[in-house]
C-alpha cells in the first residue's frame, strides 16, 4: 500500500517541476486531483508543533506574526536503505529523515483574526482565501487544528471547514494544549465526539513547550512524554491509545492511502481526457520550428502541400467549390451568347450596308463573297467578349478557392508572413494562367473568323438568283427577299460557330487554367524558395511567441500526464 503515498508523490514533484498548478489554465490539473492532506489552525494553535510531532523533526521556521506566508507541501517517503525521509517542494535537495509514516502535508499559513502593525489591512481575508482555495478541493484531507484551553466555538479551523466540509466527510479534528487547560477542566467531550462530532475521531495531541524547544528536547523524548501524559491522566487514559502526533500520523498515512485508492478509477479517467484534450491542442498549434534551414525550408514545404492539397479538394469536389466552374461553363457562358442578339446585327438594312460596302466601286460578278466574310466575321467579333468574361469568371472562382484554402489551412494561421506570401504567389500564378487563358481562348474566335468553312458556304444561292439590276444604284442593287436569306445564311453560320466554341472554349479554359492551377501553382513559389538564406526562411516562419510558448507548456504537460498514466496504470495492475 506504500506505493499509493509515494505514487501520489512523484506525481506532486512533477506537476510542481513543470509548474502544473492549473492557475492560468482551463484544463484540469492532475495537481488538484491528487489527494493531500492540508493542516489548518490559527496562529496560536500549536499548527506547526503537531507537524513536526508528526513528521518527527524540527524542520518548521518558527517566530512571531505570520511565518508561515504561502502553503508549504512536505513529502514524507522512504529511500532505498529502508529510511525515511522528508522533503519540501521549495527544497528539492535537501532531506530530513528519520520518520515514522509515509506522508503529503500541506502547511497552510495560519488564519488570523486581526491585522498588525506592518500588514495590509486585508491580511485576515488574504489567509483566510487561501486557505479556502486549498481545502474546498475535494480531495483535500483537512487537519483541523484547535487549541484545547480556548472556546471550540471560537476555532478558526473548526469553523472554515465547516464552511467547505458541511457533512465533516474529509475533516480531521486535532486538540492541541490539552496539558494547558485550567485545573478542574478537561478535552473528555470532545475527543469523545460530544461537544462536536466528526466523522473521525477527535484526536488529542501535547506538543513540546517553547522551553522545550529552548532546551532541544528531541522528538523521541517528547513522544515519550506525551505517551505517559495520556495514559497516566486518569481523564484520558481510556483514550490514551488512539491519543498522541504517533498515533496522529500513522492514522493519517492510513486514510490517505484509503482515498488513494479509491480514487485510481478517477485519476486514470481524467488523465486519459487529459492528454486527449492536450493532443487536440497541441495538433491545432502546430509543430514547432525547425532550427535548421533544411528543417524550415521542409517545413514550409510541408505547409504549402498541405494547402495546395486542400486548393485541390476544393476543384475536385471534396471539399466543394469546384461545381462553381462548371457553373459558369453551363449557364454564365452560353447566356453571354444568347445576348449578343445575331438576329439584330443581321437585320435587313445592315446585310444591305454591309454588303454594298464591301463590293466598293465594283459590283460583285457571283455573289457578295466580300459581303458574306465581313458579316460572318463583324458578327463573331462579338464573341470575344463573353469569352473573354468567362475566363475572368473562372479566375475569380480560382481566387475564391485559393482564399478559402488558405483558411482551412491549419498551419499557415500560425505563420502570418507565410500566409501572405503563398496567397500572394498563388493569386499571382492563377494571374499568369488566366492571361495565357485569355490568349489561347481569344485566338480560337479569331481563327473562326479567320478561316471560314467552306461546306457551307457552297450552299448559297447563285448570283442570277438575288433579283437586282446592277444598273440601278448600287443601294437598290438587290432586293428585300434575297437580303433576308443572306442574313439567314449568315445567321445560321454564326449559331453553328457559337455551338463549336460553346464547347472548345471551357476546354481552353480548364487546360490553361484549372489544369494548370492544380498542378502548378506554386512552382514559381518554391523556385524561388530554393535560393532563400535561412534568416528570410526564419522570417517567413514568424510564429506568434505567445503560441511557441503556450505549446513548450502544453508539451511539458503532456509529457508530465503521460508519465503519469504510466504509473498509475502499474500501480493499479499491482493492485
Amino acid at each position: 500500500m506504500e506505493n499509493l503515498i509515494s505514487l501520489v508523490n512523484k506525481l506532486q514533484r512533477a506537476c510542481t517541476a513543470l509548474g502544473d498548478h492549473g492557475e492560468e489554465s482551463a484544463l484540469p490539473t492532475l495537481w488538484d486531483a491528487l489527494p493531500a492532506i492540508a493542516v489548518v489552525g490559527g496562529q496560536s494553535s500549536g499548527k506547526s508543533s503537531v507537524l513536526e510531532s508528526v513528521v518527527g523533526k524540527d524542520f518548521l521556521p518558527r517566530g512571531s506574526g505570520i511565518v508561515t506566508r504561502r502553503p508549504l507541501v512536505l513529502q514524507l517517503h522512504r529511500i532505498d536503505e529502508g529510511r525515511e525521509y522528508a522533503e519540501f517542494m521549495h527544497l528539492p535537495r535537501k532531506k530530513f529523515t528519520d520518520f515514522v509514516v509515509n506522508l503529503t502535508l500541506v502547511d497552510l499559513p495560519g488564519l488570523t483574526k486581526v491585522a498588525v502593525e506592518g500588514q495590509p489591512d486585508s491580511i485576515v481575508q488574504d489567509i483566510e482565501n487561501m486557505v479556502r482555495s486549498y481545502i474546498e478541493k475535494p480531495n483535500c484531507i483537512i487537519l483541523a487544528i484547535s487549541p484545547a484551553n480556548q472556546d471550540l466555538a471560537t476555532s478558526d479551523a473548526i469553523k472554515i471547514s465547516r464552511e467547505v466540509d458541511p457533512k465533516v466527510e474529509r475533516t480531521f479534528g486535532v486538540l492541541t494544549k490539552i496539558d494547558l487547560m485550567d485545573k478542574g477542566t478537561n478535552a473528555v467531550d470532545i475527543l469523545e465526539g460530544k461537544s462536536y462530532k466528526l466523522q473521525f475521531p477527535w484526536i488529542g495531541v501535547v506538543n513540546r513547550s517553547q522551553a522545550d524547544i529552548n532546551k532541544s528536547v528531541d522528538m523521541i523524548a517528547a513522544r515519550r512524554r506525551e505517551r505517559e501524559y495520556f495514559s497516566s491522566t486518569p481523564e484520558y487514559s481510556h483514550l490514551a491509545h488512539r491519543m498522541g502526533s504517533e498515533h496522529l500520523g500513522k492514522m493519517l498515512s492510513k486514510h490517505l492511502e484509503t482515498v488513494i485508492k479509491s480514487r485510481i478509477p478517477g485519476l486514470q479517467s481524467l488523465i486519459s481526457k487529459t492528454i486527449a484534450e492536450l493532443e487536440s491542442e497541441l495538433s491545432r498549434l502546430g509543430k514547432p520550428i525547425a532550427s535548421d534551414a533544411g528543417g524550415k525550408l521542409y517545413m514550409i514545404m510541408e505547409i504549402c502541400r498541405t494547402f495546395d492539397q486542400i486548393f485541390k479538394e476544393h476543384l475536385d469536389g471534396v471539399r466543394g467549390g469546384g461545381e462553381k466552374v462548371y457553373g459558369v461553363f453551363d449557364n454564365q457562358f452560353p447566356a453571354a451568347l444568347k445576348r449578343l442578339q445575331f438576329d439584330k446585327h443581321l437585320s435587313m438594312d445592315n446585310v444591305r450596308k454591309i454588303i454594298t460596302e464591301a463590293d466598293g466601286y465594283q459590283p460583285h460578278l457571283i455573289a457578295p463573297e466580300q459581303g458574306y466574310r465581313r458579316l460572318v466575321e463583324s458578327s463573331l467579333v462579338c464573341i470575344r467578349g463573353p469569352a473573354e468574361a468567362t475566363v475572368d469568371a473562372v479566375h475569380s472562382i480560382l481566387k475564391d478557392l485559393v482564399h478559402k484554402a488558405i483558411s482551412e489551412t491549419v498551419e499557415l494561421k500560425q505563420y502570418p508572413t507565410l500566409r501572405v506570401e503563398v496567397g500572394s504567389a498563388a493569386v499571382e500564378s492563377l494571374e499568369r494562367m488566366r492571361d495565357e487563358s485569355k490568349k489561347a481562348t481569344l485566338q480560337l474566335v479569331d481563327m473562326e473568323c479567320g478561316y471560314l468553312t467552306v461546306e457551307f458556304f457552297r450552299k448559297l444561292p447563285q448570283d442570277i438568283e438575288k433579283g437586282g439590276n446592277p444598273t440601278h444604284s448600287i443601294f437598290d442593287r438587290y432586293n428585300d427577299s434575297y437580303l433576308r436569306r443572306v442574313g439567314s445564311i449568315v445567321l445560321s453560320y454564326v449559331n453553328m460557330v457559337c455551338a463549336s466554341l460553346r464547347n472548345s472554349i471551357p476546354k481552353s479554359i480548364v487546360y490553361c487554367q484549372v489544369r494548370e492551377a492544380k498542378r502548378s501553382l506554386l512552382d514559381y513559389f518554391f523556385a524561388d524558395l530554393g535560393r532563400k538564406e535561412t534568416r528570410q526562411l526564419a522570417s517567413l516562419l514568424d510564429e506568434d511567441p505567445a503560441i511557441m510558448q503556450r505549446r513548450a507548456s502544453l508539451a511539458k504537460r503532456l509529457e508530465l500526464y503521460r508519465s503519469a498514466q504510466v504509473e498509475i496504470d502499474a500501480v493499479a495492475w499491482a493492485k
